[in-house]
């Protein structure tokens, strides 16, 4: 299997944004996982009446991954119309599983606007070593 390259990753969190529904905000967003193994796995935003059902796209593709076996993440690309940044609550949803990860930031037209990590997303961030 070919190694997934960057804009490959941020495609297939476009592709996945296309599923978003987003009939209060408007503000469509896709995300896309990639897992230690090399799979790719997507999410959208869905939104809910009584928002704070909502759920975003990064917690979606995290929730499909984990159901699906996966632990261990690469990276996560996220698309928004302005390459806005994982809230915080997905931040700490993605920091429990993977705080090393890659984390690129695009828009809806693939352009990147920042590459970083999640632990400089979430500096100081708690996690399952707090615990031990």
């Amino acid at each position: 299997m070919d190694p997934i390259s960057d804009q490959d990753l941020i495609a297939a969190a476009i592709e996945g944004s296309k599923q978003a529904y987003i009939p209060y905000s408007n503000y469509r967003v896709g995300a896309a996982l990639l897992t230690e193994s090399g799979a790719v796995i997507t999410g959208c935003n869905v939104e809910n009446v009584g928002y704070s059902p909502t759920i975003c796209a990064e917690r979606t593709a995290l929730v499909k991954a984990v159901s699906e076996g996966h632990r261990n993440f690469a990276a996560v690309a996220v698309v928004t119309r302005d390459g806005g940044s994982p809230c915080g609550v997905c931040r700490q949803a993605l920091f429990e599983f993977s705080p090393a990860m890659k984390v690129l930031l695009a828009d809806l037209d693939g352009n990147l606007c920042l590459s970083t990590t999640l632990a400089d997303l979430l500096p100081h961030g708690f996690g399952p070593a707090n615990l031990e």
